[in-house]
């Protein structure tokens, strides 16, 4: 399995990944969802392509502050989870972040979210809370 990753060709095709994904998150806490909205939205952040053997099987969102990375989405398809992706995709986060010579990951992810054993398996700790989102922080530095 060849993992690579690439500026993201086509942010519709992003947006609609996130959207299948997160689906029942929003559903269950009443998000709304506009695609043109969303498109928008994360045209203003770097999106990078997550490929297995050139196929798109996921994407990931970076926007680089002057103190910070926020990773903003890691998105894959539910046939590709469980599958390391995942760790290899904070791998890279963590190497461009080094290379933005910035010391920071921060990211928000939904409490109920599976991907949090992820993120704090590597490392990441509670910044803050509210009743759906965790705030969370690596810190490269050490």
């Amino acid at each position: 399995m060849s993992i690579t990753f690439r500026n993201t060709e086509c942010l519709n095709k992003a947006a609609g990944l996130t959207f299948d994904n997160m689906r029942s998150y929003y559903e269950r806490y009443g998000v709304s969802w506009d695609s043109k909205i969303i498109e928008g939205k994360t045209a203003d952040l770097d999106n990078y392509d997550i490929l297995i053997d050139n196929e798109v099987v996921g994407v990931f969102r970076l926007q680089y502050e002057i103190d910070c990375c926020y990773l903003r989405d890691i998105q894959i398809k539910p046939s590709h989870q469980n599958l390391g992706i995942g760790q290899l995709v904070l791998n890279e986060v963590k190497r461009r972040t080094q290379d933005a010579l910035l010391a920071t990951i921060k990211l928000r992810v939904f409490k109920i979210s599976p991907a949090v054993g992820l993120y704090k398996r590597n490392g990441f700790v509670i910044e803050n809370e509210d009743e759906r989102f965790l705030n969370l922080k690596l810190d490269l530095s050490c």
